[in-house]
């Protein structure tokens, strides 16, 4: 299944992730960091949080974003390069680097998120600035998330063209449909602009709600993000949509979706693949309490991407990538450190 559906992808060849390079200030909730005059802080952004993934994973991983040329950023870049992510398209351009403060413990979906990237380096993006067939040259997958287009209209329209650039060299495209509310502020509501998007994409990743939300699938009669619903009719519903997005966008051949609700202090997590006509679905893993929900989305990614780049079977990459994905849960960062032994420890440990 793998073989015939990402056959581009082959050994040696990179996977590139874009989006904006973030840093995560990350405040305690009792004032602690205004009296210890500390505030710790950490490298992100949904790609390059795949990106560092794949990369430690030993999958070629290039990452494009745009920051000002710095004393700063250039340690940043060090920073990345160190981590065998290879920096070389990187746009050196304008004033600032995009923030975002994030109480520690909480959630990107949570109002607590606090947005400070207006008018950054990456937000100043123009068509034609990149040159898409340089970038792309030895590239066989391309990774960006809904957060991409979600900035303003001139990223959405830099991401067309990157898509229309690598569905011509037919490069394997991964899109996560990351919804971040307080970032659609353009006067764009994300129905207007992912499914342009989706059009290209070969790899759908995201949740029942999102796909309903972004592309407009339809949602059985009343269902709403809670407890309340027995796991049969989530998978029922993730089957429906499923279908209907590989119908929608033919380009499709995989759709994945993750389900995470709260319990107590912890979550129940599980997630399932829609490929060839058929549901596959993870284990479930259960914790009665977790250490940072950032990043668990984007390591189910970049987990889905090293099962395929490395040609296994649905099962073995869903069970992969879901591992990975609640291994995040208890890193205090916003991408993994976990190795692919660690992550196949955690597999054999939830068995």
């Amino acid at each position: 299944m793998s073989t015939q559906i990402f056959a581009s992808s082959k050994k040696g060849e990179k996977v590139l992730s874009f989006g904006e390079i973030l840093l995560r200030i990350c405040p305690d909730m009792d004032g602690q960091w205004l009296k210890e005059n500390k505030l710790p802080f950490y490298v992100g952004g949904a790609e390059l949080n795949v990106a560092t993934a794949l990369a430690l994973w030993n999958v070629p991983s290039t990452y494009l974003s745009a920051v000002p040329d710095n004393s700063v950023t250039r340690e940043i870049v060090d920073y990345l390069d160190a981590r065998k992510i290879d920096t070389t398209p990187m746009v050196y351009h304008g004033e600032r680097l995009g923030l975002y403060y994030l109480p520690k413990g909480k959630d990107l979906k949570n109002a607590g998120v606090i947005y400070d990237r207006a008018n950054s380096a990456y937000a100043d993006l123009k068509v034609g600035q990149i040159n898409w067939d340089e970038v792309f040259d030895g590239v066989s997958w391309f990774h960006f998330s809904a957060i991409c287009p979600a900035i303003n209209q001139s990223i959405a329209d830099v991401c067309l063209e990157a898509l229309k650039a690598a569905s011509a060299k037919n490069i394997t495209i991964s899109l996560d449909l990351n919804y971040r509310a307080k970032l659609w502020k353009y006067g764009k509501d994300p129905i207007d602009v992912l499914p342009e998007l989706a059009q290209y994409c070969t790899l759908i990743m995201g949740n029942v709600w999102a796909a309903n939300k972004m592309l407009g699938t339809a949602l059985h009669e009343d269902l709403t993000p809670t407890e309340g619903y027995a796991k049969e009719t989530l998978l029922q519903q993730a089957t429906d949509t499923s279908k209907e997005i590989l119908s929608l966008f033919p380009s499709c051949k995989v759709v994945a979706n993750t389900f995470r609700f709260d319990h107590g202090k912890g979550i129940r997590y599980y997630t399932a693949i829609y490929t060839a006509d058929e549901l596959t679905v993870s284990e479930e893993y259960v914790s009665e309490e977790i250490l940072d929900k950032v990043g668990s989305g984007d390591c189910f990614m970049a987990g889905l991407i090293y099962g395929f780049y490395n040609q296994l079977s649905a099962k073995e990459t869903l069970n992969f990538a879901t591992a990975a994905a609640y291994d995040k849960l208890y890193i205090p960062s916003d991408a993994t450190t976990s190795t692919v032994a660690d992550i196949e420890k955690r597999i054999i440990r939830n068995d």
